[in-house]
């Protein structure tokens, strides 16, 4: 999968969970700015990528994790 259909993806997810359909990611941002983002919203937003995208992530990994193009990093490594 190429990293815009795996940025739409997630976008969709962020939406869902936060409740924002307006909502628009880019790579760039972080969960700060992003209004809703907060700790327990990141924790089912990680969830939903999980079921989504058929993958598991080790805590480490999302501990790394600085902006939602790390993120789509993450997804695209364990979808290879």
């Amino acid at each position: 999968m190429k990293r815009p259909q795996i940025l739409q993806k997630l976008a969709e997810i962020v939406q869902d969970e936060l409740d924002d359909d307006s909502l628009s990611l880019t790579e760039q941002m972080r969960a700060s700015d992003v209004d809703g983002w907060d700790s327990i919203a990141h924790v089912r937003i990680v969830i939903g990528v999980e079921q989504a995208f058929n993958v598991r992530f080790s805590t480490v990994r999302i501990t790394e994790l600085k902006k939602v193009g790390d993120l789509v990093d993450l997804i695209q490594q364990s979808l290879t």
